[in-house]
């Protein structure tokens, strides 16, 4: 397959439902490449020459739906467009898996960079690094600041025991990949569950929210907010608690799995903190709980992706080192837990 049809990409079929559904939107031949950073759904760009366009759909060979739920992408990015929070423009949700094996959506392509690493970071110096990673807390208030019911979303979620569901959640996600003894993740486990908070009113929360979810425009402003799927109505603190945990240093310069926080001019996480507090006007005296959950949740993962790692099933660099990071997650768990 040539690089202008990539796989689950079949332009003929996606230009003759964009014909019949939104005439004169295109206007000359489709062409499309996968864009490369998505670590679940697949996205591309798609351009007539004129304009331009993303698709989103599941991976090649998706079985769980519910895990890949364009629908629900489509959803929250189609409520929260007419907000100050920064989302593509949605144009179309196809659930018909006869036009490209399965359900998707296309949306505005917006211009912007995404930043993955601090060596990304690095070349914009410290001051704009600085506004770059402070406008990402800003709007992450803009995002929590939306009423659910004023947009449509008020049945979005089940906010009611959201912690405590997600606690649960993944503590069976690290069951299902156990192989291996792994010190200290049944103590950090149980003592988050020993010390769940009180949630906070609910809000939309994005699920993964973090520099690398989010484009940056020329002037370092946010550009646009990507990667729904994990979007949910809950506690607004868990968004928090993730982003203060990809913004602490892991001391790991070669690690597989990077946070930014070790540019220069990037805030600290204290920083990030009392500036939410600050511009949202809630109560984040518990954020300690959020990040040490954010640490569990992401040596979880790590532990499954080893885990897969070990049975052959995943290709490329740097899964071997994957196992040798997790109990590091572990550890930055239990010590924040303890700290706070």
């Amino acid at each position: 397959m040539s690089p202008d049809h990539p796989p689950g990409l079949d332009l003929d079929q996606l230009r003759g439902l964009l014909d019949r559904e939104r005439p004169g939107l295109v206007r000359g031949p489709l062409t499309g490449r996968l864009i490369e950073g998505g670590r679940s759904n697949l996205t591309y760009a798609v351009s007539d020459g004129a304009s331009r366009w993303v698709v989103r759909r599941p991976p090649l060979g998706h079985v769980l739906a519910t895990a890949h739920d364009m629908g629900r992408e489509h959803r929250v990015i189609s409520a929260l467009h007419p907000t100050e929070v920064p989302v593509p423009r949605p144009v179309l949700l196809c659930e018909d898996e006869d036009v490209l094996g399965a359900p998707f959506y296309l949306m505005e392509f917006v211009e912007g960079t995404p930043y993955r690493t601090a060596r990304q970071l690095a070349p914009l110096g410290e001051e704009r690094t600085r506004g770059a990673v402070l406008s990402l807390v800003d709007t992450l208030v803009e995002l929590h600041t939306v009423d659910p019911a004023e947009v449509g979303l008020a049945d979005f979620g089940r906010p009611e025991g959201f912690l405590d569901r997600q606690l649960r959640r993944w503590g069976k996600q690290l069951a299902a990949s156990r192989n291996r003894e792994l010190a200290g993740v049944d103590e950090l486990h149980a003592a988050l569950g020993r010390a769940l908070p009180a949630s906070l009113a609910p809000t939309v929360v994005h699920g993964d929210y973090r520099l690398d979810n989010v484009l940056l425009g020329p002037d370092d402003r946010i550009t646009a907010v990507l990667d729904w799927e994990m979007s949910t109505l809950g506690d607004p603190l868990t968004d928090l608690g993730l982003l203060v945990m990809y913004s602490t240093p892991l001391g790991m310069p070669d690690s597989p799995v990077s946070t930014t926080a070790e540019a220069p001019g990037h805030p600290s996480a204290a920083e990030l903190v009392e500036r939410y507090a600050e511009r949202s006007g809630r109560d984040v005296r518990a954020v300690s709980w959020y990040t040490a959950f954010a640490w569990f949740k992401l040596a979880v993962i790590l532990e499954g992706i080893h885990y897969r790692y070990t049975l052959g099933q995943t290709v490329g660099p740097g899964f071997d080192r994957i196992g040798d990071l997790v109990p590091v997650f572990v550890d930055h768990g239990l010590t924040t837990l303890q700290e706070g």
